[in-house]
């Protein structure tokens, strides 16, 4: 049963009457408009995806409800956009993985394909990975834990939030930079994988960092590695973790997560430039801004729908050739 809610304020109050106003060019909005989440309640993509919906609803003079369609990685929650009416009243919000990768990790079992399939909105934000471990292990940073691979090939092991994931392909492709065996173990989520590295039963996670930071703050993670090329200035607590360049230089891995709103295809332009432009006023805004800075997101949004259409097309080719690379197929 998937999980439909309509969203509501932090404190949990219900958000007060909205007025109606006229819809705009074409009628729209003219009725909810749904976010789809194509996993479950509780990850970066839902929080982003809740943040959004409280603020969208005013700006759209109409309410805007949450709704997760986990399954198939990503999958499920994709398609269900792409079959929903072409109207802009159903959205996608989905990380990076979903819109690109799929295409490559299932090949012929995949249900629609993005490009053709699904319309550009806007780059909502950009964050990138963190390599970590547990507190308690005996390294004290990326060049230990690299050297020690190095040195006992297949020894250490690495959790994932599963096969394909963002976390699992650059993770191959820092093993083939530093010429390192490292024992790819996937978990389904990173919640269960977060929960061994705990436990001491696997060794690092190299994982988008929403999700780590909280243990990073209360002393259970050490960071090691940033994703960047350069390190993360913007997070306080990661300011003196290297980045790519500084433990690999001149392999060029530079991690980039984005997270995005997208429409089903076919959707009439003047309605993905309003929503552009409405969720656009909204990443401007310090309120917002400051609130995804607190994930360690940093909010980034596109001029017009065709400006996201070419990121979007030029990330594509880049998670081709990272899932290529890596050898790695959807479970």
């Amino acid at each position: 049963m998937h999980l439909t809610r309509r969203v509501a304020l932090a404190s949990g109050l219900a958000l007060p009457s909205l007025s109606r106003a006229q819809p705009g060019p074409g009628g729209f909005p003219n009725r909810t408009v749904r976010i789809i989440v194509p996993i479950a309640a509780g990850g970066a993509n839902d929080l982003i995806a809740r943040m959004l919906a409280e603020r969208l609803a005013p700006a759209l003079h109409q309410s805007v409800v949450v709704e997760n369609r986990p399954g198939a990685g990503g999958n499920i929650g994709g398609q269900a956009v792409v079959q929903a009416e072409k109207d802009g009243h159903t959205l996608l919000l989905t990380s990076a993985n979903v819109i690109t990768a799929n295409a490559y990790l299932y090949g012929a079992r995949m249900p629609f394909q993005p490009l053709r399939d699904l319309a550009p909105v806007t780059t909502v934000g950009k964050g990138t990975l963190l390599m970590v471990c547990n507190s308690n292990a005996r390294f004290r940073s990326a060049a230990e834990l690299l050297a020690y691979a190095k040195a006992n090939p297949g020894k250490l092991s690495m959790g994932s939030s599963g096969t394909g994931t963002i976390s699992h392909l650059y993770m191959e492709k820092v093993k083939r930079a530093a010429g390192v065996d490292i024992t790819h173990v996937p978990y389904r989520g990173g919640g269960p994988a977060f929960a061994d590295l705990l436990a001491g039963n696997i060794d690092i996670m190299f994982d988008v960092i929403p999700a780590m930071l909280p243990h990073i703050r209360e002393g259970r993670f050490r960071p090691l590695l940033a994703g960047s090329a350069r390190r993360i200035d913007y997070v306080p607590e990661l300011r003196e973790v290297p980045g790519m360049d500084e433990v690999l230089p001149g392999k060029g891995i530079d991690a980039l997560n984005f997270w995005c709103v997208v429409a089903p295809g076919g959707t009439p332009a003047p309605v993905l430039a309003q929503l552009n432009h409405s969720i656009g006023e909204l990443l401007r805004g310090e309120e917002l801004k400051r609130r995804l800075l607190d994930l360690t997101i940093l909010a980034a949004p596109d001029a017009s729908p065709e400006a996201f259409g070419q990121f979007w097309r030029a990330q594509d080719a880049v998670w081709k050739a990272l899932v290529v690379e890596s050898g790695a197929t959807a479970e």
